[in-house]
C-alpha cells in the first residue's frame, strides 16, 4: 500500500480545536461507569463537519492530518468564502484537489450528494440515517457502504457489516472509501504507549476472585465451570441485545451473516 505523507508543518485554527476533557471512565459521581480506561496524555478534540452543510460552495484540500481521536485522518478544507474545516480522510484524496457538496455534484472522491442522486454500484460512506441530522454511520477507517439499488422514496445500501437496509433517498453521503484501512496492523509494540493512549489493563475473570467476578475462585487454573458471564451476572455470549420493537427494523432487507 502506498504511504500517505501527512502534512508535516499544521498551522492550528483555534476555531477547530478545543481540550478534550479526560474523565478516565468515571461517571458524574466519581464511580467507574466504563472499564478499561485511564490514564491519556492530554489531546485536543477537533470538529468534524459530518453534516457537510455548506451547500453549493467548492473547498481546497490544504492539509491532511492525523487525529488522535479516531483511527482514520482528517483532511483540512479551506473553501471559498475562507471558511476552514476538518472532514474525514477519503481514499485518493489529495492536498490541492477541490470538493462540493452539492445535489448536482460530480461523483468523484470526496463530494457529498444525497442518495437519490448516487448512482448504483458506488461506494460511500459518512451517512445520514434521517436526512439533516449529519453523517451518523460509515465513519471508521478502510469502511464504505455500497448503494445496490432504488425503489420509490428510498435507496437500499449495504453496509460494512453485511446488513443491507433502507435509507430515504434524501440522506446525504459522501463519495469514497475512508483511508488509512491498514490501522489494524499498527504494532502498539509496549503497555506504556497503550497507557497513554487511554486504555487500562484488561485482567480476566477467572483469574479474579469469587466476590469480583462470578468466574472467580477455584484452585489452581479452573475454567469459567458455567455459562459465560459479565462481572454483573449477565449472559456474556450469544443472547442478542436488539430491542425487538425498535422502529427501523422493517427497515431491513437483509440481516447481517
Amino acid at each position: 500500500m502506498k504511504k500517505i505523507n501527512l502534512s508535516k508543518k499544521i498551522k492550528r485554527d483555534k476555531k477547530l480545536f478545543e481540550i478534550l476533557k479526560k474523565h478516565s471512565g468515571r461517571d458524574n459521581t466519581g464511580s467507574i461507569s466504563v472499564r478499561h480506561q485511564g490514564k491519556r496524555q492530554k489531546r485536543f478534540y477537533r470538529f468534524i463537519d459530518f453534516r457537510r452543510d455548506k451547500k453549493n460552495i467548492v473547498g481546497k484540500v490544504i492539509s491532511i492530518e492525523k487525529d488522535p481521536n479516531r483511527n482514520t485522518f482528517i483532511a483540512k478544507i479551506n473553501y471559498s468564502d475562507n471558511e476552514k474545516r476538518y472532514i474525514l480522510y477519503p481514499k485518493g484524496l489529495k492536498i490541492g484537489d477541490k470538493i462540493v457538496c452539492s445535489k448536482k455534484a460530480e461523483i468523484k472522491v470526496g463530494n457529498a450528494l444525497p442518495l437519490k442522486n448516487i448512482p448504483v454500484g458506488v461506494e460511500i460512506h459518512n451517512l445520514e440515517i434521517n436526512p439533516g441530522m449529519g453523517g451518523k454511520i460509515i465513519r471508521g477507517a478502510g469502511n464504505s457502504a455500497l448503494v445496490l439499488a432504488k425503489e420509490d422514496k428510498y435507496v437500499h445500501i449495504k453496509l460494512p457489516s453485511g446488513e443491507t437496509r433502507k435509507f430515504l433517498n434524501d440522506c446525504y453521503a459522501t463519495i469514497g472509501v475512508i483511508g488509512n484501512e491498514n490501522f489494524k496492523e499498527q504494532v502498539i509494540g509496549k503497555a506504556g504507549r497503550k497507557i497513554r493512549i487511554g486504555i487500562r489493563p484488561t485482567v480476566r475473570g477467572t483469574v479474579q476472585n469469587p466476590r469480583t467476578h462470578p468466574h472467580g475462585g477455584g484452585e489452581g487454573k479452573v475454567g469459567e465451570g458455567m455459562n459465560p458471564k459479565t462481572p454483573w451476572g449477565k449472559p456474556a455470549r450469544g443472547k442478542r441485545t436488539r430491542n425487538k420493537n425498535k422502529w427501523s427494523n422493517k427497515l431491513i432487507i437483509q440481516k447481517r451473516k
